[in-house]
């Protein structure tokens, strides 16, 4: 799965434009390499992403297509 899908489909971030962006800006690494909006997600991978003065960790759970608002939150962990 592209990381841009992965960080909507998750709700890290609401958009998938705006997590485009993020990617494009070089302020969303996996496993500590810079990710390109198509980058690949696998279970497992860690995710850091630069939010202004924070710096959010997260690690992949599950990879789904479609998941519900009550269960996306079962994709990642917060490390």
């Amino acid at each position: 799965m592209r990381i841009d899908k992965f960080l909507k489909i998750s709700r890290i971030i609401k958009r998938r434009t705006m997590a485009n962006q993020a990617c494009s800006q070089g302020r969303v690494t996996i496993n500590g390499n810079v990710a390109k909006p198509g980058s690949k997600v696998n279970v497992g991978d860690k995710i850091e992403i630069q939010f202004g003065d924070n710096l959010r960790r997260y690690e992949v759970l599950d990879l789904s297509e479609h998941v519900s608002k009550q269960n996306a939150s079962n994709m990642y962990r917060i490390i």
